[in-house]
């Protein structure tokens, strides 16, 4: 007789999981998938600290305390102070010396006090603002927690996903730390829609709740995050062995006319995609007159946007698409996506800001994940982890400056221009975030200049197969 046949068995949990998650088949026997998943929680906290600053907390200084625009542009870009330094930061944690035998976790929990401090004493700084007698004490304070916070979360960061390379294996270690960057991207989408809904309707005692309570999360994700994961090499960090020197990989990495070009694009644009970041919230709240949890959803969708464009970029690349072509159509979507939000204003449409918002994040998932994977083509040698150092330093910093103009820009334009009048229209009050915005679409194009001849470029090697972009796609490392 012949046996019966059993119907085939429904797929368990581990394949449904490995089959929706993007870069799940980062998993293997030494990394696997739930210890990997743990380790992405310091994303998490990551995109938490970047969603409040970046975008919580300039809709409420701008709209709800009358901040001024280019002093809330001014403290947003603070924390960008320490994104030059990320290169040598895990430039540090890879040399670091201890009779502990610990690498990175040193450095992960330092940047884990710095983000707590911060945020724990960013809400009361935030409040002496609206307080004229304790403003520049409320100013100093401000200033100091989002230095804090920001310093805390790239140390952490940068030396979160060197502990990811240190623990996958080699053919493992690019998708590993992309499956950390798109657990960055969910953190922040749901780190916008939570915190909005918590400041829905905004009072001063819920600012401190939810800024307070983002601190404590903070910890509790870090450390478990980080227990038992990096195991104890006193050979690793002998205080006598030889390391190498910082200045000397700097200085030939950047002897390469052609990478100083290439950082020079990638710093163009990143300007151009941030110049809006301390802008985008305050000018739904002001000009569309959204709520604070209306707004704080625009960085929901940006966060969105970035993740679709992340996994655009996935399938492009191994289909054989060139990084730079593919950096060039992530301007071009950032340039449109820029056109849909200054039309917003003057047809009042909350759905175009939207739009805009998602346009803009899928632009720079492209444009970053392009430009990084043209980076990556440069590290073959000792100065690898330098190289994309270098392009998120760059990329980083050039932000921050972005940030900083932006609300400069649009405060200086409406102090000459516009009226502030209830009665004034609609295109008055936005003339200072109509000129960002264009500025914005002409750096863009800008940087569709300055990528164009690079695409052109015929690198040396090119027939080596390793250097082909069709190869499996991931990251090596990907600062924020």
């Amino acid at each position: 007789m012949n046996a019966p046949v059993r119907p085939p068995a429904p797929p368990r949990l581990a394949e449904l999981v490995f089959r929706l998650l993007p870069f799940a088949d980062a998993a293997s026997a030494d990394l696997p998938l739930p210890r990997l998943m743990r380790l992405a929680l310091f994303q998490v906290s990551v995109g938490m600290a970047m969603v409040l600053l970046n975008g919580t907390l300039n809709r409420v200084m701008v709209v709800e305390l009358g901040t001024p625009t280019w002093l809330v542009a001014l403290l947003i870009a603070v924390p960008l102070l320490a994104a030059p330094f990320r290169a040598l930061i895990g430039h540090k944690s890879d040399t670091h010396r201890s009779v502990l035998g610990w690498r990175r976790v040193p450095y992960i929990w330092f940047g884990t006090m710095m983000q707590f401090g911060g945020l724990a004493i960013m809400p009361f700084a935030l409040l002496l603002l609206n307080v004229p007698d304790r403003f520049t004490l409320g100013l100093v304070a401000a200033a100091a927690a989002f230095l804090l916070t920001g310093t805390g979360f790239h140390v952490t960061q940068t030396a979160g996903l060197a502990l990811a390379t240190d623990l996958a294996p080699e053919d493992k270690r690019p998708r590993a730390v992309a499956l950390l960057y798109v657990m960055l991207l969910v953190g922040m989408m749901f780190a916008a829609f939570v915190i909005g809904g918590f400041l829905a309707d905004y009072t001063a005692t819920k600012l401190v709740q939810v800024i307070q309570g983002c601190a404590v999360l903070t910890v509790i994700l870090n450390v478990a995050a980080l227990w038992k994961q990096e195991a104890r090499n006193p050979a690793a960090t002998a205080p006598d062995r030889d390391t190498p020197d910082f200045r000397q990989l700097w200085q030939a990495f950047i002897r390469s006319g052609r990478n100083a070009r290439l950082l020079t694009a990638i710093g163009i644009g990143a300007a151009g995609f941030a110049m809006q970041d301390a802008l985008l919230e305050p000018y739904g709240g002001e000009i569309l007159g959204l709520s604070v949890g209306a707004t704080t959803g625009l960085t929901g969708a940006w966060a969105l946007g970035s993740l679709l464009g992340f996994m655009l970029s996935g399938r492009a690349l191994a289909r054989g698409w060139d990084p730079l072509r593919l950096a060039g159509a992530g301007l071009v979507i950032g340039i449109n996506a820029f056109l849909i939000v200054l039309f917003a204003g003057p047809f009042a449409s909350p759905a175009m800001l939207y739009i805009g918002s998602l346009g803009i994040g899928i632009g720079l998932g492209l444009f970053s994940v392009g430009t990084l994977m043209e980076a990556m083509s440069l590290a073959k040698n000792e100065s690898a982890g330098l190289a994309l150092g270098a392009w998120g330093a760059v990329q980083a910093t050039c932000a921050g400056l972005g940030i900083a103009v932006g609300g400069l820009l649009r405060d200086g334009v409406a102090l000459l221009l516009q009226s502030d009048a209830p009665t004034a229209s609609i295109a008055m009050r936005a003339t200072g975030y109509g000129t960002v915005y264009i500025l914005e679409i002409a750096l863009l194009l800008a940087g569709l200049a300055a990528i164009g001849p690079l695409v052109s470029y015929q690198r040396q090697g090119a027939g080596d197969t390793d250097d082909t972009p069709a190869k499996p796609f991931g990251l090596m490392e990907f600062p924020t």
